[in-house]
């Protein structure tokens, strides 16, 4: 009896923890991507390999930085592979993994279970393989239907082959959160066109609420009978889409690099719209975004940096994580001992996970401004800009990307990583509970 359990034990502590296959595998599918994208047939000759391998880096983190002009230095073939890339980093290495073993017909182990769930951000180990399978379908019936309403656009301009690629690239690109865009300037072009304003954000807006929220708004059907994490998400996403769409028109309504340039007030409050809800992750422009006031710039940032939702396909500290903190702000003043939202109750361990998150998130995007001021001589809120936007999976930026040298790039992809796969290994050991063997007596410490 003491052999079979020594094996298990054994072969339990030989397996590597799911954060740390999670990392590998993102990594090998960068790597993958960057000698795809090198080759041949995908470029020009234009495109070095390190263009290639911060190409990739940006497409599987759906961050949407670039530092080449997707359409024009690419071909057919490497505008696929970026599209591709786009969709695993997107909807998830482990989901598409999982997938493929359930359409072969062959068992999901725990081993896998658990760094799906890691990839997910999930919280329990069940119905895995069904929240995958609702994954997908979602994303193959909002990609289709947002390219199909994109075509009416792409194709009469382009004609139905290209048109339709471009409709299908785009659509992929918004509902992941990428930003990618097959034009040097964004969809400056489009700024007072409603469907590619509804469109679009539509799109990033519903992979940036989170599959779960989607599935439970399609279940229940019922604001009183949704989850807590939906009401938080759904309310939470109004207000921060409010704030920057509102906040975007008053701060830029006179600015004649934006707002102020366009010739009508249809085409301003249409780039309001798109303007103040693309920080939350998604990365398009209808305008010059190096033309905004600082004052903005900051507001975006601050969007930018919360993101979207968790088991979605936006970035950020998340929604949640911003609502939990400013609950247990408004707690601390009003001397409340417990937290309490929308008739539930929070537990500590998640007040921890939050300032956990945030701490960390904060640290990292602070070490990365340090680190690319110091080789860089360009506007400190460019930098700034583009450090965040990194971080965030975002993918707005203020034209600094490709003046970066070979440091500043790499650490572009470190922070573009680490906001992608960085919570998700953190969720990891802050799920991993253990009891302390020895305590201590109680001490006082002065705060504030």
């Amino acid at each position: 009896m003491k052999k079979p359990i020594r094996k298990e034990l054994l072969s339990r502590e030989r397996t590597l923890p799911p954060p740390l296959v999670l990392v590998i595998s993102y990594f090998i599918c960068i790597v993958i991507g960057a000698l795809l994208l090198w080759a041949p047939i995908s470029q020009n000759g234009a495109v070095s390999f390190y263009d290639a391998f911060f190409t990739s880096a940006s497409a599987v983190t759906v961050t949407g930085l670039a530092v080449v002009d997707t359409g024009h230095d690419f071909t057919f073939f490497g505008q696929l592979i970026v599209a591709l890339l786009i969709q695993l980093g997107g909807l998830g290495l482990m989901a598409f993994a999982v997938l493929l073993l359930s359409a072969l017909g062959l068992p999901v182990g725990l081993p896998q279970r658990l760094v799906l769930r890691e990839d997910l951000n999930h919280p329990v180990l069940g119905n895995l393989v069904l929240i995958v399978r609702t994954i997908m379908l979602v994303a193959l019936v909002c990609e289709l239907a947002g390219a199909a309403i994109l075509a009416l656009v792409f194709v009469p301009e382009l004609g139905w082959q290209q048109g339709a690629w471009h409709a299908l690239f785009h659509s992929i690109s918004a509902f992941n959160n990428a930003g990618f865009s097959l034009y040097s300037d964004g969809l400056m072009r489009w700024v007072g066109n409603p469907i590619i304003n509804i469109t679009i954000p539509a799109l990033f807006i519903l992979g940036g609420l989170g599959f779960i929220v989607v599935g439970d708004i399609a279940q229940v059907r019922s604001w009183r009978r949704l989850t807590l994490h939906s009401k938080l998400m759904l309310s939470g996403t109004l207000a921060l889409i409010l704030m920057g769409c509102i906040g975007f028109a008053l701060l830029e309504w006179n600015n004649p690099a934006t707002l102020g340039g366009l010739p009508d007030t249809s085409s301003r409050l249409w780039a309001s719209w798109f303007q103040g809800v693309s920080p939350r992750t998604a990365g398009f422009n209808t305008l010059d975004t190096h033309g905004m006031h600082d004052s903005t710039a900051l507001m975006t940032m601050s969007l930018m940096l919360v993101g979207g939702g968790s088991t979605s396909t936006a970035g950020g500290i998340k929604v949640t994580t911003l609502i939990v903190l400013l609950i247990g702000t408004v707690a601390f003043f009003r001397r409340q001992t417990a937290l309490h939202v929308f008739g539930r109750s929070l537990a500590l361990e998640d007040i921890m996970k939050v300032m956990a998150l945030t701490t960390i998130s904060i640290v990292i995007v602070l070490a990365g401004i340090f680190l690319i001021s110091i080789a860089h001589d360009s506007e400190f809120l460019d930098l700034a800009f583009e450090a965040t936007s990194a971080f965030g999976t975002v993918g707005l930026s203020r034209g600094v990307t490709p003046e970066l040298d070979g440091f500043g790039r790499l650490v572009i992809i470190i922070i573009m990583f680490l906001g992608r796969v960085g919570p998700l290994t953190l969720g990891f050991f802050l799920a991993t509970r253990s009891t302390p063997r020895v305590r201590y007596p109680k001490g006082d410490v002065y705060l504030g």
